[in-house]
């Protein structure tokens, strides 16, 4: 066969070859769009279907959520709620304590205040009676008067009635503020309530200055002095009275101020025999004149006393005589009780033999009697 020949029916045999296969590539190619397009639908499909899903589930979870979101918010609400009523409670319950605290100190501070304002008026009233009483004291009768009282309220309120004498006139005329009857040796003694007072404010002055004041201060101490030889003259009048008499001076810081100065004051005084005291010492004083009056009185009732006790002991020696007598009595008729017991107990056993047949007349016939001591 020749080679062109050949050559053709290969060519042929190979265009047959395609030709078959772009048919079955055509073929298949369908075949494969065709599955392409169901494995398309297929997907599509899934895809719907897991989108119909999701979207179903993506809403049954936002009913969940949206059904727990509002179960929480409720329970949220409500604790909120409950949160805000007790806080609310609590703010009011604090609000009323303070609102009561505060009326409380607001009341407090009203009464303070009515304390305070009561306090300044009994201050205001102070001043006044302290100007009073200084008026009071600038006057010199004034001044006595008011000495007199204070001293009279002292008196009363220590002493027992009969034991001091107030305006009390001496032999020589003059007449004492204060009288006070002491037991022997001390007597009667006379008690002066007036006492020097100008210089003595003067010494204070506000517009005083210190040249004036030494003046003042050493007028004040010739007054004094003065005042001192005044009651030694006119109080001390032994044997009517002791040989001092009492400067009772109702002010204390004039006392102070006497004691201030240096001793020559004071032992002028004790020479002249008159001791200064003011109302505290004066108490004093007294007290310990009302204990020595008291032991006077004890001691004038001693022999009453022994009296009282010597009959007493007489009293007790009869009684202690009659006691003995009332004892013997008693021991006698312990003994007379004590035999005429044993008289019953025989009597009654004897009684009881006779009830049980044990007496034995032979015996009884040759029994010699008794003596009258057994009966």
């Amino acid at each position: 066969m020749r080679p062109e020949i050949l050559l053709i029916i290969i060519s042929a045999a190979v265009m047959l070859a395609m030709a078959f296969l772009v048919i079955r590539i055509g073929l298949l190619s369908a075949v494969i769009r065709g599955l392409l397009s169901q494995q398309a639908k297929l997907i599509e499909d899934k895809h719907r279907e897991m989108l119909k899903d999701a979207h179903e589930g993506l809403t049954n979870q936002g009913d969940r959520l949206s059904e727990m979101l509002s179960k929480t918010s409720e329970q949220l609400r409500s604790m909120v709620e409950g949160r805000l009523d007790q806080i609310s409670g609590k703010v009011t319950e604090r609000l009323d304590e303070g609102f009561k605290k505060t009326n409380d100190t607001f009341i407090s501070v009203m009464t303070r205040l009515a304390t305070i304002d009561e306090a300044q008026k009994k201050i205001d009233g102070l001043t006044t009676n302290m100007l009073s009483l200084q008026e009071l004291l600038g006057d010199k009768r004034s001044r006595g008067a008011f000495g007199e009282v204070q001293l009279e309220a002292l008196v009363r309120n220590i002493l027992p009635t009969g034991t001091y004498a107030m305006q009390h006139t001496l032999s020589n005329g003059n007449r004492a503020d204060c009288v006070l009857h002491l037991p022997s040796p001390t007597g009667m003694v006379a008690v002066d309530s007036k006492f020097p007072l100008e210089n003595y404010h003067r010494m204070y002055e506000r517009d005083t200055n210190d040249t004036d004041r030494a003046l003042a201060q050493k007028q004040f101490r010739a007054d004094v002095k003065k005042h001192i030889d005044d009651i030694a003259g006119k109080y001390i009048l032994p044997p009517e009275t002791c040989d001092g008499a009492v400067m009772f001076v109702p002010a204390e810081a004039v006392f102070a101020e006497i004691h201030a100065y240096p001793a020559d004051v004071v032992d002028y005084a004790m020479q002249k025999r008159v001791w200064i005291v003011s109302p505290t010492t004066l108490m004093a004083v007294l007290n310990t004149a009302r204990a020595v009056l008291k032991d006077v009185e004890t001691r004038e009732q001693v022999h009453i006393i022994k009296h009282e006790l010597s009959g007493l002991g007489k009293d007790f020696g009869r009684f202690d005589e009659r006691m003995k007598k009332l004892a013997e009595h008693i021991r006698l008729a312990n003994q007379d009780v004590e035999e005429v017991h044993i008289s019953s107990r025989k009597i009654s056993q004897r009684f009881a033999k006779i009830e049980a047949v044990e007496l034995d007349v032979p015996q009884v016939e040759s029994k010699p009697a008794p003596e009258p001591g057994e009966a």
